[in-house]
């Protein structure tokens, strides 16, 4: 997996995370951390490009939690828990479509596990990018 970084000023300044390849048990922790960067360097609005992202699996989506979490300031689930992190994503998508983190272009393939798992309803999706941009 790669993982670029590049800044878009809008009505605010957004980080644009653009992930590449495939985000999975070997891959996620290192888009946490790549993340955490950019929070802990003042940005909180992030547009994941996931338009070169081939295949997401569980352990990609708790990265996808984890960062909505993270854009939030909440408590953060422990990963080595495997289940219990994802089973933590059913509180997160009671609050409603996330805020601070949006995906720009998921692949069909990808688009399909997002659907399948609920996270259509938590995280806002946009084609466009600028008109991601915009909607922060």
């Amino acid at each position: 997996m790669e993982i670029s970084v590049s800044q878009e000023q809008g009505r605010i300044s957004i980080s644009v995370i653009k992930v590449s390849g495939q985000l999975d048990g070997q891959t996620y922790e290192a888009l946490i951390a790549k993340a955490r960067e950019v929070i802990d360097g003042g940005i909180r609005n992030i547009l994941l490009d996931l338009s070169e992202l081939t295949y997401i699996s569980s352990a990609g989506l708790v990265s996808l939690h984890t960062i909505a979490l993270m854009t939030r300031g909440e408590e953060l689930p422990d990963p080595e828990q495997g289940w219990s992190a994802l089973k933590s994503m059913d509180r997160s998508r009671d609050g409603g479509l996330q805020k601070n983190i949006k995906l720009l272009n998921p692949r069909p393939e990808v688009t399909s596990v997002l659907d399948m798992v609920g996270f259509s309803a938590f995280f806002e999706v946009f084609t466009d990018k600028q008109k991601a941009v915009d909607s922060f």
